[in-house]
């Protein structure tokens, strides 16, 4: 077991909820609904992965290296997706022009596909070898 994934997977579970009930409770009056909407795929996306990264860092179905790529692409692709959605959605209301973190938030979302590739790789790659 990975003990660090699984304190990020906790973190990002953790702040998943909060930033959720964030959104939903207090920042109806202040966004427009597709900023609410963005924000809901931030915290769903982060939620998600949050649980992956769990999941990936308490396996022992996969290689410790595996664990650890695939870990580290998660960590960083939750953390650009998501935490550049929420800055972009707020920063209106934070008096601080953000824009800039635009091409942040693909980059994140290719970590997490990368992620996913890895992880599916391992897995046919041991398929193969079952055979």
């Amino acid at each position: 077991m990975n003990t660090k994934l699984v304190f990020w997977a906790c973190f990002f579970g953790l702040t998943s909820v909060v930033f959720g009930a964030f959104g939903a409770h207090i920042l109806e009056n202040y966004l427009t609904f597709d900023e609410l909407q963005s924000f809901e795929t931030a915290t769903s996306y982060q939620l998600l992965h949050s649980l992956l990264l769990l999941i990936v860092a308490s396996s022992t179905f996969f290689s410790i290296q595996t664990v650890q790529w695939a870990g580290r692409f998660l960590v960083v692709g939750i953390f650009l997706f998501s935490f550049s959605i929420y800055a972009l959605t707020l920063d209106h209301l934070m008096g601080i022009h953000l824009g800039f973190l635009g091409p942040v938030t693909p980059l994140g979302g290719m970590c997490l596909i990368v992620s996913w590739g890895i992880l599916m790789t391992a897995t046919v790659k041991k398929l193969k070898t079952h055979r």
